[in-house]
């Protein structure tokens, strides 16, 4: 299972870092085609707001096991061990609640965007709308992985 784990999260971080970098790379060309030689591609920034809108929703499990999402752990740690771990429980079900709903309304969304076009690129919106399903399923995965750490991650350090 821990091979499983480390595999996810390797092609997590790769698509994070793939979507990302493309961006860079699309609007650092884009801003030397139209300062430097007075050219510039219609398609860029739509094709630099579907690619970060992935990486944000993609990159929100990897947030979530590294510790970098907001929370606010001065309520656990007053209360006594087990209402804690009880309460971080049922912070893991909100979010999990949250993010499975994101998800199916994330397919429908795909649904029906999938035959308009987009404005610059003509593809089907459909396509850059999968980053919602996709990145919620993403985020599910590494919160099934990462839960009971989750839940008892200050009381395992001695907190």
């Amino acid at each position: 299972m821990h091979h499983l784990e480390t595999w996810i999260v390797a092609v997590n971080r790769v698509l994070v870092a793939a979507a990302l970098a493309s961006v860079f790379v699309i609007v650092f060309a884009n801003v030397v085609g139209r300062y430097g030689f007075g050219a510039s591609f219609a398609w860029v920034e739509e094709t630099a707001r579907h690619l970060m809108v992935l990486g944000a929703f993609c990159g929100a499990g990897l947030a979530l096991r590294e510790g970098r999402l907001v929370s606010i752990t001065v309520i656990p740690d007053i209360l006594p061990r087990r209402i804690a771990i009880a309460l971080r429980w049922g912070i893991v079900l909100v979010m999990f609640a949250f993010m499975a709903n994101m998800m199916w309304l994330g397919i429908h969304f795909v649904e029906f965007g999938w035959n308009k076009e987009t404005m610059s690129t003509g593809i089907s919106r459909g396509i850059p709308y999968l980053a919602i399903p996709v990145g919620c399923a993403l985020f599910l995965i590494q919160l099934a992985f990462f839960a009971k750490r989750f839940v008892s991650q200050d009381f395992e350090a001695g907190l």
